[in-house]
This record gives C-alpha cells, sequence and structure tokens, in this order.
C-alpha cells in the first residue's frame, strides 16, 4: 500500500463558486438569524418597560415613535398619536397644559429636562400622574432633525402615597380639619400677606363649652361625635378661602383673610347658631351644645400673629366668665 498525505480541505480560494455562494447564504442566514433574535429581545424588553419610551421630531410637530407602553399608561391608540401630535395635547389635563408645552420647550434651550411632572386624562376618564425625563438628540443621518427624546412614567401611585403622607401630616384625624401646626402654618402666611398688602384679617377662638362634662356623662365616643359636628359646622359655615382647624382638645380656631370686621362678625355670628342647633342622643338622652368664640381683627399695630391670637384667646375666656354660649369681640 503506498504512503500517501490525503490531501487538505479545499480553502475559499479552491472553491467553486457554487460552494461560495452556499457559503455566503448560510452565513447571510445566520447573521439575519441573529439580528432576528435581537430585534424580539428588544421587543420584548420594550414591551415588558412599563414606561413611555418616545422620539419627537421638532421641525414637522411629529410624534416619530413610541413604545408599547402608551396604549396602556395612556389608554389611547399608538396609531392615532403617531398620525396626529394634536392625541398628545388631547390627553394632558387642561390645568396642566400650559406647564407640558413650556417646559417641552424649554429642552430646546436646556438640552435636557428632569422629572417634569404633569396630569393625563385617560381615554376611559381616568387621570393619572406621569414623570417625563427628556433630551435632545440630533441625527446626523437624517439631516441632522432636532429629534426630542424621552421617558415617560406613571407615578400615579406615588403621587397618590405623597397625597395621604401630606394629608395626614397637615390634618386633624378625628375631625378632618387643620391640625394645630398646619393651622397656624397657613395662618401665618395669611398674616404676612395681610400686612404686605393692607388688607383686613380677623382670628377667632372657639372652645367648646363644658365639653369634660359631655365626656364624663356620655362617654369619650360620644364626644368625639361632638368634636367632628362642630368641625362639619365649621366648614359649611365658613367662606372659601377661610382657615379653619382644630388647635387643642376641644378648641378650634379660624382666620378669615380680606374679611372686614362686621362680616368677621357675622361668620362667628353664624357660626354660633349653627352650633347651637346642633342635636346629639345617648341611651335616649338628647343633649345640646354650646361654644364660646372670641373675635379680634387685625390693627395697625399688630406685628406678630402671637398678638392676635392673644387678643382672641382672651376674648375667648372673657365669653367663658360671662356665662358662656356667646362671642365677645376685641
Amino acid at each position: 500500500m503506498d504512503n500517501q498525505n490525503p490531501a487538505p480541505p479545499a480553502s475559499p480560494v479552491d472553491m467553486p463558486p457554487a460552494a461560495e455562494t452556499l457559503l455566503a447564504l448560510m452565513h447571510a442566514q445566520a447573521e439575519v438569524a441573529r439580528l432576528s433574535e435581537r430585534e424580539q429581545l428588544f421587543s420584548s424588553l420594550l414591551v415588558s418597560v412599563n414606561a413611555v419610551l418616545w422620539a419627537f421630531d421638532w421641525a414637522t410637530q411629529q410624534m416619530i415613535y413610541v413604545s408599547p407602553a402608551y396604549e396602556r399608561i395612556f389608554g389611547r391608540s399608538a396609531g392615532l398619536l403617531l398620525a396626529d401630535y394634536g392625541e398628545w395635547r388631547d390627553s394632558i389635563y387642561p390645568d396642566d397644559l400650559n406647564y407640558a408645552e413650556r417646559s417641552l420647550n424649554e429642552v430646546i434651550e436646556k438640552g435636557s429636562i428632569e422629572d417634569r411632572e404633569y396630569r393625563i386624562i385617560r381615554a376611559d376618564g381616568e387621570i393619572r400622574w406621569l414623570s417625563d425625563k427628556c433630551f435632545v438628540s440630533h441625527q446626523a443621518d437624517a439631516g441632522h432633525r432636532l429629534i426630542v427624546v424621552g421617558i415617560a412614567e406613571d407615578i400615579t401611585e406615588k403621587k397618590q402615597l405623597e397625597s395621604e403622607l401630606q394629608r395626614l401630616a397637615t390634618t386633624d384625624v378625628l375631625t378632618q380639619s387643620s391640625n394645630r401646626r398646619h393651622f397656624f402654618d397657613c395662618a401665618q402666611r395669611e398674616f404676612e400677606q395681610a400686612r404686605l398688602s393692607g388688607t383686613p384679617l380677623a382670628f377667632l377662638l372657639l372652645d367648646i363649652d363644658d365639653f369634660k362634662l359631655v365626656n364624663d356623662t356620655y362617654g369619650h365616643q360620644e364626644g368625639d361625635l361632638v368634636l367632628q359636628r362642630i368641625a362639619e359646622c365649621g366648614r359649611g359655615t365658613l367662606r372659601r378661602g377661610d382657615l379653619f382647624g382644630r388647635i387643642g382638645g376641644e378648641e378650634f380656631a379660624a382666620v378669615f383673610p380680606g374679611c372686614a370686621p362686621d362680616m368677621a362678625k357675622q361668620i362667628a355670628e353664624r357660626l354660633q347658631r349653627e352650633i347651637q342647633r346642633l342635636s346629639f342622643q345617648r341611651d335616649g338622652v338628647t343633649f345640646g351644645i354650646t361654644a364660646s368664640q372670641g373675635l379680634t381683627n387685625l390693627g395697625d399695630a399688630d406685628q406678630s400673629l402671637e398678638a392676635l391670637y392673644g387678643r382672641a384667646d382672651a376674648a375667648m375666656y372673657q365669653a367663658k366668665r360671662q356665662g358662656k354660649n356667646q362671642i365677645v369681640l376685641v
């Protein structure tokens, strides 16, 4: 047997044309498969991301891309948005539209905008909060078109939590009126504004008469109901823009911005009448309550809110000494 070396495999250069074509086709198919896998992966990622990715052509004022999350979050058709940018404007909550448009314009000047927040109205009428980050992208391969790109996240649950925390921090849990700290913070701002603008302002203190007797006779649960009904009287009697809060156990306070002395007196008297009309029942016994009020108005010599509070407090205790169930003005 002859000892012969096997022939080496043919190199691509030595391949016949048909084999080269087949190899090139196989490489092309493999590359197409890889690209298809990447595209499918990218599409899957876009579908799973719970945020709206978008791109906007500034020159033509057309939305040129929006990710699948748009339809989930906005509850609107992506096709309609891509066909007409007016769909975006129509989805913005009316009170937030000016801000949303103004902040989008600022992207051109600043290059980027972080965390602009605004509300949208879904097609089903539900209102949602969005946080939108956007920046300018110049696309060289498209004739240097000015493209604004961004990502919008639904932050409704975060906003609801913030609102609830704010409510808990500023509201008296039992009566749902302002708590002491929040009331005096707001009252201080109104005092400063009244001093600055020279407008009238009135301060009122109200204390429930013989409240300890109510608790001792009918129980603390009935006492809590009395406090809640007083707060309801305050909310129903005061004007829009007036402040009302529970600042102590059975003590409430009110501030009437822009309210002349005569009008402040009328409001206090109306509140007094509403409290006198309240009726409670416990174990077959019906009882009512009264309150003593101290009312004062901002004067030229008043340099602090504490001055008003002190006068109203003294007037309220004077009403107590004079027989309760009355208003003392100072």
